[in-house]
């Protein structure tokens, strides 16, 4: 949207610029396309404060384009670049109809993009304009002055846009984490319920992203009385590489389980999870034999 009508804008006012000074130019004699085109957006006002009126904001602001988008085929189909070799007369028509469509756009726009239209305002060196005018012919004089050219918008590279979403996340978590409460602790249980639990700490021999499972991670854990295979959604928090070499808490008596592609996980590996929702796998601050009972 905005690049059909900042290219309007920018070549009308820069041809502007190049053959005339910057100066609105005399509007001759217009031919049949030339009526055709102000009748166009004469009767765009009409259209716009129509759909406003049934609260269609969104059909307005397209019925508004429109506007860009005759003014842009009315440059392409008229060529006055080209002209300007042979007819400078008829340059000056071109330009002051474009000129004229132009003066309109910041009108139109008023409503939904107001900052774009007053730096449009300012470019064409309007002390005022008011809805009311919006369909007219004439709103910028012949020999008017014109502002230096500017671009009305400016490309914003995808690598901005992304900063931007990766600094309001940030702030995001930031906030989160600072509001964060801890779950309620869970209703009390016997020290003996504890004790059926064995904990005990493994080495990780090996550690793959199990096929077409892509949040299981399948472990080889050493675990001090012979390997044993754990599997463990926590694909998405880790590498595999990641945790070859380091040890892990899990828990070494809990019941065989078996996944539908036939993989039995023997145990469950200890992770925490934090406020944002990422898992942190639990570890020791040094280095125990695999196998070692947690007490």
């Amino acid at each position: 949207m905005v690049a059909v009508y900042g290219n309007f804008v920018n070549r009308a006012l820069v041809l502007t610029h190049k053959y005339f000074d910057g100066k609105v130019p005399v509007c001759g004699e217009l031919t049949d396309y030339d009526k055709e085109t102000l009748k166009e957006f004469a009767d765009v006002k009409a259209e716009v404060e129509k759909l406003l009126d049934v609260f269609k904001f969104r059909d307005a602001q397209k019925e508004a384009m429109n506007l860009a988008r005759i003014g842009n085929k009315y440059l392409a189909d008229t060529e006055p670049w080209k002209l300007a070799k042979t007819d400078m007369d008829r340059v000056a028509t071109i330009l002051n109809i474009a000129l004229q469509l132009v003066a309109n756009l910041a009108i139109a726009f008023e409503p939904f993009l107001p900052f774009s239209s007053e730096k449009l305002r300012k470019m064409l060196n309007m002390e005022t304009f008011e809805w009311d005018q919006l369909g007219r012919t004439d709103l910028l004089a012949e020999g008017h002055q014109l502002n230096k050219a500017e671009l009305l918008f400016e490309k914003i590279e995808d690598e901005t846009i992304q900063a931007q979403v990766d600094k309001l996340l940030a702030t995001q978590k930031a906030n989160e984490a600072a509001n964060y409460k801890a779950n309620p602790i869970k209703p009390v249980i016997a020290f003996e319920e504890f004790e059926k639990l064995d904990i005990r700490v493994g080495t990780v021999l090996e550690c793959e992203v199990v096929p077409k499972m892509k949040k299981l991670l399948k472990f080889k854990i050493a675990d001090g009385l012979e390997n044993r295979t754990i599997v463990s959604g926590i694909a998405q928090h880790y590498k595999p590489e990641e945790l070859v070499g380091k040890q892990v808490l899990f828990i070494a008596n809990l019941a065989p389980r078996q996944f539908k592609n036939g993989l039995v996980s023997e145990g469950m590996i200890l992770s925490a999870e934090n406020f944002d929702g990422t898992l942190a796998v639990t570890s020791l601050l040094r280095e125990v034999k695999p196998g070692s009972e947690v007490k």
